[in-house]
């Protein structure tokens, strides 16, 4: 047979090398269609061997093989072998599968394992039997029956992406030899008969171990046979020989039929069954039920022994239908009768007969067909394992359901069943559900998930029981089967009474479901992130913890006695060395004689690796481990520590913070993890010492209990002082190789490590790192190291003496180190090179800082600090990262491996360097010779370790003194003024107290609204404290503003006002009830700020009208940013009593005016207006802009991004993604971060996102896009609000794509941990509460937004004093009311208004193209065109409304349209009396712009649209215009002037009335659209006279206008001149 393969294969396969190589393309994207075929069929005992070529780490699992009757040319190939049916047997893992299901779970070895180089083969013996060869190894039979007419098959599945074709002929002569020996030593065992060995218990106390009981049961039945004594040397309770050869121990006599039990082989009567090959876990299983029955209570043992029958528990026995009977007795609970039979089903109770002894004999999962185990049928994806009792979810990670087992027989009355969490992934939502159905797993069609079943079948699925896939009770137990862990137990029973109960580790839940059917399977469903489940046969912990204990003492005597520490090496001279005890954690394995613990699959699972110390650790000795292994692809790392329990005894846990036990302080386990200490799962210090998950391999810890009961803990040698207290002797070291951690060694040589102090008032202990100099001089020159806080690249070694960057050939920076103490005066701190490379240009830099340690932001590289720092780099000296001295006397990138360097600050403030001990001269003066400085190494570039040598220590006696100065704060007063008053009107519960200062509701839960005394001013803050709280209610105060006057209501409260403030819609009011905004009660806005129903005595509330319309809560005197827009001026501040509150007292105090601040605005008035004066507390009273730290982005970024200018830009060079962005720094609570739009490419549709990150971005693997980072992620993107991808909040801000170039975008997270958006320094509110500290900025340059800049300097660059500056002097004063610049009518500056990306804008602009007007109406300059919709007024911070004219009156702007400015004629005397004219709008019809624009003003005939009374013949519009000739032969006095209708508002102007929509295609997009047209145009004040609407509308058209004041309405033709034409488009 040709050894080729099929050209016909999976898809993403490719063929190449005459078809002898296959290759899964995509490999980093795809796992699987990757199968292959043979090009011919087999012939027997052609062995078809393919060798891997390439292999991957992303997925899990590897190559499959196996044959199958599907021909090739035919097939339509599935997306995995597993996937073949029609007579396919698939070898995959360690598993043989036919037709997609399990047929031998435990078969060759692991196909997962194999590495490249490796060889599989697959053959079809002469006998019809499969065999895989490995390496040229037959791993035995793994199928028979196969039929003739075979093809290869090879699965490149997951890890596996290339194979090639070896071979495809029989075996060598020697593997012939051996295949046929196989075969002869098989048919050989087929006709031999072993006898069965069966262990039984006795009780406790009687018998010292197994050999007893083994003796036991042979002085029982009288036949004897020899069976092994099991040497009590083994200490490791799931460790047992091998083999039971006559070496391994003695022989002793034991009987055959009753108390023995089949170990190989079984034989009976009635069947002779198939050899049973038993792993070392099974026979540990064996033993270890056999030894539970010496520890049996009174229930299962009693009487004394004879020769009766052994009763057997009905919680255990065998898989399958093998039994063995018992001689002499009773065996089935259910009778009384005594004698032989075969069969029973009854508790331990039954009697025994023949006079013998009732033994509650208890046998290995194996021995009995009675036991609850795992039915064979099952979910499509479920393997089952461990005889039954596992069950796993194949491809955890691919699929999340097709999960459910069924018990193989029915539940009895009362009887546990109990499974134990084994795995879980971190993956899905939803997790394991278990439960009872009346469904026989025979007949049943499983389904996807156990709650799709109609009938029969009750689950408990989270927290809730649901009954035939419909929820009965959502809140069954405390406990969420969705939360629970890996080692954590669930169970269920099935009473007597019909009542079923769940447990969650061992607690009784309560009644589920008060009546099930008598007879029912329980049943489990491992759905979502449960994986793997094992059944537990003992049901309470006593149980399993005397079974340990029953198993230590069988297999050695001595455990759990008081005894002198034995030697866990066969070492003589050292029999009290430390190492690892045997017993470890699932996925732990010891190495090098005990010495050295590891994950060995570290990349496929994170935890279960505790391992523990062979003996206590003795007083003041220490336990050092060395990390040698670590892998970056989990978060968290080690965490050591110590315990009171014995590894012999102890259940290891998944991980060791979950070990709950020890229920005081003088028990249980105390761990450190990250950079806090826990004791028995709980945090009891949240900030002790160096983080953990920060150290990189080659990094040491260790822990120590002093005699007094302290315990301290070290890392790299340096005390991280102590812990905890009060920890009790004979504890046990701990260490937990969790996330990256993946094998650590411990280290015998401490000589590094200080003593500790024996009291810790003596001094400062030595090597701590942040202690510092003494003026005592109690500190010797040797005690200089380095600093256990380094950059991200840099490993301390050597008790701190050494420092090196890692990964020196692929990282060249981020690897600065620090002396773990300040420098004296006229000490030399010295260093000598160790390693270089010749890869990278620069080298080592070095100098001093006068940062401490524990304050530094550690660089990229020191040069990078801008404050407090010298360095020498090359052969310049620069200080705070700029240049002060070139050519200095030596150069850093010339020197060599074994140079030294040395540097030194004098007495008089001088830095000196110092190259092979000789002074280079003064560096730079200066210096402050009292602040304390410390050394600094960047290991640079080609410099890769350096120690520090003896050399290092004071030069001259002068010793440094410590000068810390405090930085104070100004604290600014409280305004003065007059205390705010409530007003006599309010709801019936309420009383006011103290001259109408305090509120109290005196009964109910509502009817508590009370009112300010007096409208509120402009920036006029109303604040009140809660005084008193009832918790018997819920809900808590509202608060807000209101249009209602409370002098116009009645003087009864009973009619007037609604029971709450959210029912109150009379006039409009804004409030905020909890998180949430409402106006009139309808939501507006959710997730605002800090919830009101939080807040409780003691808190305060205020809210104030901002001179931009905007409302705004401040809660504890934090601004909440504004809460809602477009607020009417006259406003009360109202605040509703409910719920919890009841009692309420006013803090703050009405504004006092000046002289000036009481006059009306005068135009023509040199100075600043009532608004502008009103506005400047504000702006001094907004957060600090001014940043305190310098921001720059990370070296670690998106593939398309270029930094430059410091890293202070970044550009997106190729694509349209890659471009993730994260700062180096994290952003500092109350500080805002800003930066600018450079560069937009209007080739990519949408745009930038921002936000923060909660973790340290350094080592992050940044996705294509920030919408794929999905962990404690908040981004903003377009006008929404994501948390790790899922969308909390709609219509925030404006829309982030149609930000123009020039936008400055910023982000503040203020002292509530709430994030705030900027946008040209005006802050949007809250876009997300609960930020994490630290936090990092987080850009995405996507789309259109290629480049952009930090901001660095201190003036917000748009919308800040600068720019107003530069606005004021370019217009008149007239042009500025209320301190607001008039932004609408007169030239708006061209790097603020116009948004060139705006589609909006882009489209209203084809529809104007499309009306054929001429160009000569419009303004030649488009920058005086304006975008009004909701991204572009956003952008420019535009208020709602605008005052004009004199006298001034309001306006709004027109949001939702789009202004193209027209020509003004230049007759209008626009320099005087034209800019005292108000602003008005006016709607029309497209058929009447181009008459209005050829006269320049409205006119009758165009304003026809709004006649009092039109005329009833029709034009074209739909309303008749006078012919021209019959107005001009009238006379003037003879002709009514039509009356022309205007509003300051396009809400009322804009209306469908008055502006009818037309419908129109785009003729880019070939979209249909509707749009309308109005006027902007300028009145004349006295012109008109204002009216009510005459619409008939009831509810306010516009919140800053009456419905009695929206219409004006003007005869004068000359009153009116039109200033731009409006565009809506839909």
């Amino acid at each position: 047979m040709a050894a080729e393969l099929h050209p016909c294969s999976g898809k993403l396969i490719g063929l190449s090398n005459s078809n002898r190589t296959a290759q899964r393309n995509q490999p980093v994207q795809e796992f699987n269609h990757g199968l292959v075929l043979s090009r011919e069929q087999l012939k027997d005992r052609d062995v078809f061997t393919v060798r891997i070529d390439k292999k991957v780490n992303s997925w899990s699992g590897s190559i499959e093989i196996g044959v199958t009757s599907l021909d090739p040319a035919g097939l339509d190939f599935p997306s995995s072998a597993t996937g073949l049916k029609g007579g396919s047997w698939i070898v995959s893992g360690c598993s043989v599968l036919r037709d997609g299901r399990s047929v031998l779970e435990e078969y060759g070895r692991d196909l997962d394992q194999l590495s490249e180089g490796d060889r599989v083969g697959i053959q079809r013996s002469t006998h019809g039997e499969l065999h895989l060869w490995v390496n040229g190894q037959d791993c035995g039979a793994a199928a028979s029956g196969l039929p003739t007419g075979l093809w290869a098959v090879v699965d490149l599945y997951g890890k596996c992406t290339q194979v090639t074709v070896v071979s495809c002929e029989p075996p060598s002569l020697a593997e012939r030899d051996t295949e046929r020996e196989t075969v002869e030593e098989r048919e050989q065992e087929d006709e031999d008969e072993e006898e069965e060995v069966v262990v039984c218990g006795v009780r406790e106390g009687e018998f010292g171990g197994l050999t007893s009981a083994v003796n036991l049961a042979a002085a029982t039945n009288g036949t004897l046979e020899e069976v092994p004594e099991l040497p009590p040397t083994h200490n490791r309770p799931d460790k047992f020989p091998n083999n039971l050869e006559p070496e391994t121990g003695k022989k002793i006599k034991t009987s055959t039929p009753i108390s023995v039990a089949p170990l190989t082989k079984c034989k009976s009567p009635s069947f002779s069954p198939s050899p049973i090959v038993l792993t070392e876990h099974q026979l540990f299983d064996v033993l270890n039920n056999a030894i539970v029955s010496l520890y049996r209570s009174e229930d299962n043992v009693g009487g004394d022994l004879g020769g009766g029958g052994i009763g057997r528990d009905s919680g255990t026995g065998s898989r399958g239908d093998r039994g063995s009977s018992s001689g002499g007795g009773s065996v089935n609970g259910n009778s009384s009768d005594s004698g032989g039979g075969t069969g029973y089903t009854g508790s331990v109770n039954s009697p025994a007969g023949g006079g013998g002894a009732r033994l509650g004999a208890v046998t290995g999962g194996m021995l009995t067909n009675d036991a609850l185990l795992f039915h064979e049928k099952c979910g499509t994806l479920i393997k089952l394992s461990n005889n039954n009792k596992t069950a796993e979810r194949r491809r955890p990670l691919d699929e999340f359901n097709n999960g459910v087992v069924m018990t193989n027989r029915p539940l009895r009355h009362n009887e546990m069943f109990e499974i134990r969490i084994d795995k879980l992934v971190d993956k899905w939502s939803g997790s394991i559900e278990i439960g009872v159905t009346t469904h026989n797993p025979n007949n049943l069609d499983y389904p996807a998930t156990m709650t799709n079943l109609r009938s029969g079948t009750i689950m408990m699925s989270g927290c809730g029981i649901l009954t035939n896939g419909k929820g009965t009770r959502r809140e069954y137990c405390e406990f969420s089967l969705d939360e629970l862990q890996e080692g954590d137990h669930i169970g269920l029973m099935h009473k007597a009474s019909g009542a079923l109960h769940f447990y969650i580790n061992g607690i009784d839940q309560g009644v589920a479901a008060a009546q099930t059917p008598a007879i029912v399977y329980a049943v489990v469903d491992l759905y979502g992130m449960a994986v793997k489940v094992t059944i537990v046969h003992n049901h309470n912990h006593s149980d399993r913890l005397r079974r340990n204990n029953a198993i230590m003492r069988a297999l050695s005597p001595d455990v759990g006695r008081p005894r002198p520490a034995r030697s866990l090496t066969p070492d003589p001279d050292t029999p009290d060395r430390l190492l690892f005890h045997s017993n470890c954690g699932q996925k732990a394995a010891i190495i090098s004689e005990g010495r050295t613990a590891l994950r060995p699959h570290a990349t496929d699972d994170f935890n279960h690796g505790v391992v523990l110390s062979g003996r206590p650790l003795h007083s003041n000795e220490v336990f050092q481990v060395r990390i040698d292994k670590m892998v970056d692809k989990w978060a968290g790392s080690i965490e050591i520590g110590v315990t009171t329990h014995n590894p012999a005894y102890l259940q290891l846990p998944s991980t060791m913070t979950n070990l709950r036990s020890g229920n005081t302080n003088q028990s249980g386990t105390w761990m450190m993890t990250g950079n806090g200490v826990m004791h028995n799962g709980t945090t009891i210090l949240d900030e002790y010492g160096h983080n953990l998950d920060r150290l990189k391999a080659g990094d040491t810890v260790g822990v120590v209990r002093k005699e007094d009961g302290s315990l301290h803990f070290f890392v790299n040698g340096v005390a991280q002082g102590p812990a905890a207290w009060n920890v009790p002797p004979s504890v046990y070291a701990v260490v937990d190789l969790y996330g990256q951690a993946a094998q650590a060694t411990i280290m015998d040589d401490v000589a590094d490590l200080p003593t500790l102090p024996e009291d810790s008032s003596d001094g400062p202990t030595v090597m701590s790192p942040s202690s510092p100099c003494s003026v005592a001089g109690g500190n010797s020159a040797n005690d200089l190291r380095f600093h256990q806080l380094h950059g991200t690249n840099a490993v301390i070694t050597n008790g701190g003496r050494t420092a090196l960057r890692q990964n020196c050939r692929s990282e060249f920076n981020d690897a600065i180190v620090i002396s773990n103490r300040c420098l004296r005066d006229g000490e030399l701190f010295e260093i000598v090179i160790q390693k270089m490379v010749d890869r990278w240009s620069g080298s080592i830099e070095a100098g001093v800082t006068a940062i401490r340690p524990e304050e530094l932001e550690f660089p990229n590289t020191m040069t990078d600090i801008d404050y407090d720092t010298w360095m020498l780099s090359g052969t310049a000296i620069m200080q705070d990262g700029n240049t002060m001295r070139n050519n200095y006397g030596c150069d850093l990138d010339t020197l060599t491996t074994g140079s030294r360097i040395g540097m030194m600050r004098s007495a008089t403030g001088d830095l000196h360097y110092y190259i092979n001990g000789v002074d280079q001269g003064v560096a730079c003066t200066g210096l402050p010779p009292g602040k304390e400085v410390y050394a600094v190494i960047d290991l640079y570039g080609q410099c890769v370790q350096v120690s520090i040598t003896s050399s290092s220590g004071p030069q001259d006696n002068s010793l440094c003194t410590s000068n810390i100065t405090e930085s104070s704060f100004p604290i600014h007063s409280p305004v003065a003024g007059v205390a705010h008053r409530l007003h006599s009107k309010h709801g019936k519960n309420v009383v006011l107290l103290g001259e109408g200062c305090q509120a109290v509701r005196v009964g109910g839960y509502a009817h508590g609204i009370v009112f300010s005394a007096k409208e509120l001013k402009t920036d006029e803050l109303f604040e009140v404290k809660i005084d008193e709280v009832d918790d018997q209610w819920s809900g808590s105060l509202h608060m807000g503003l209101t249009t209602l006057a409370p002098p116009e209501l009645p003087s009864c409260p009973m009619s007037g006002l609604s029971p709450s403030l959210t029912q109150l819609r009379s006039k409009v009011t804004w409030l905020l009830a909890g998180s949430e905004v409402r106006r009139n009660g309808l939501l507006q806005r959710q997730n605002y700020g800090a919830s009101l129903d939080r807040l409780t005595v003691g808190n305060r509330v205020g809210v104030k009208r901002c001179s931009d319309d905007t409302m705004h809560v401040l809660i504890d005197g934090e601004d909440m940013g504004p809460a809602a827009t477009a607020v009417a001026k006259n406003v009360y501040a109202v605040l509703d009593l409910y719920g919890r509150v009841t009692a309420v007292s006013i803090v703050s105090s009405s504004v006092l005016e000046d002289a000036g601040s009481v006059k009306a605005p005068s135009l023509s008035s040199d100075s600043c207006s009532e608004g502008e004066e009103d506005r400047t507390p504000v702006e001094g009273g907004e957060p600090a802009l001014v940043p305190n730290t310098v921001m720059a982005f990370l070296e670690n970024h998106g593939k398309n991004i270029q930094l430059s200018h410091e890293n202070l830009t970044a550009a997106r060079v190729s694509s349209y993604n890659q471009g993730l962005l994260v700062t180096a720094q994290p952003l500092p609570r109350q500080q805002l971060f800003q930066f600018q739009i450079d560069r937009l490419n209007a080739s990519w549709t949408s745009s930038l996102s921002l936000g923060v990150i909660g973790h340290s971005p350094d080592r992050l693997n940044f996705p294509s896009t920030a919408c794929c980072l999905k962990r404690s992620v908040w981004l903003l993107q377009r006008d929404s609000v994501f948390h790790n991808s899922l969308k909390i909040c709609e219509n925030y801000g404006p829309n982030l794509d149609t930000c123009p170039e020039g936008t400055v975008l910023g982000l503040l997270v203020d002292g509530n941990s709430c994030l705030h958006l900027y946008v040209n320094g005006m802050d949007q509110g809250v876009a997300a509460q609960d930020i994490p500290t630290p936090c990092y900025p987080l850009i995405d340059l996507y789309g259109q937004c290629e480049q952009v800049t930090i901001v660095t300097n201190n003036v917000a660059t748009v919308g800040g004093e600068s720019v107003k500056a530069r606005f004021q002097g370019d217009m008149e004063k007239a042009d500025m009311v209320d301190g607001i610049k008039e932004s609408v009518c007169w030239m708006p500056h061209p790097e603020v208004n116009p948004n060139k990306t705006c589609e909006y804008q882009a489209l209203c602009s084809r529809f104007k193209d499309l009306l054929t007007l001429p160009d000569g109406y419009f303004n030649e300059d488009a920058k005086y065109n304006l975008c009004y919709c909701e991204s572009c007024h956003k952008l420019r911070g535009d208020e709602s409304y605008h005052k004009r004219g004199e006298p001034p009156r309001d306006y709004a702007l027109p949001f939702g349209w789009c202004r193209f400015a027209l020509r003004i004629k230049p007759h209008c005397d626009v320099s005087n009396s034209f800019k005292q004219w108000h602003i008005a709008y006016h709607g029309t019809s497209v058929g009447a712009l181009r008459r209005t624009l050829d006269h320049a003003q409205l006119l009758s005939g165009t304003s026809s649209i709004f006649s009092v009374s039109p005329v009833k013949t029709e034009g074209p519009n739909g309303y008749s215009e006078p012919e021209e000739n019959s107005s001009n032969s009238l006379p003037d006095r003879d002709r009514e002037v039509p009356r022309v209708q205007l509003s300051p508002t396009m809400r009322y102007s804009g209306l469908e009335m008055f502006a009818p929509k037309v419908q129109f295609r785009d003729p880019r997009s070939h979209c249909c659209h509707q749009a309308q047209v109005g006027f902007q145009v300028c009145v004349r004040p006295g012109s008109y006279k204002v009216g009510p609407q005459t619409l008939g509308a009831i509810e306010p058209l516009d919140p800053r206008f009456s419905n009695t004041e929206i219409e004006w309405i003007t005869k004068d033709q000359g009153g009116t001149l039109l200033y731009g034409l409006l565009i809506r488009v839909e």
